[in-house]
């Protein structure tokens, strides 16, 4: 075998070697490192866990009255515009008042030319 050139076994070797040494020197500091971090994590999430307040729901906001719903009918349309809606979904509360057209069927709102609104969900579509 020539002098200059090293065998991969020899490498290998070398790197065991290497290995056990840094592994004696520096391994029992590398254990007393992790676990000052790992007791420091541990007492930090108990510490963070002991300062939380306590969950009530005695503190819940009431609602002195239940939203109402209009009078005219079961769902709404705009006069100006070619859908009708619950009451409820949030195309219907972008009406103006004096432009809603209130319908007790559907049936009533589509003789009066409407469609079911894409964007409320619950009303029955025509295919």
């Amino acid at each position: 075998m020539p002098t200059g050139r090293r065998t991969i076994q020899d490498i290998v070797a070398q790197c065991k070697t290497w290995l056990e040494i840094g592994l004696d020197e520096l391994g029992v500091a590398l254990v007393v490192i992790l676990v000052g971090v790992a007791s420091f994590g541990l007492g930090r999430m108990s510490a963070l866990g002991a300062a939380r307040p306590a969950v009530t729901i005695a503190d819940a906001p009431t609602q002195a009255q239940p939203p109402q719903i209009a009078s005219g009918g079961l769902y709404v349309a705009s006069r100006t515009g070619s859908a009708y809606y619950f009451p409820w979904c949030a195309g219907a509360g972008k009406i103006e008042p004096q432009n809603q057209r209130w319908f007790k069927s559907e049936e009533s709102a589509r003789a009066a030319g409407y469609r079911p609104a894409k964007n409320c969900d619950g009303l029955a579509r025509l295919p």
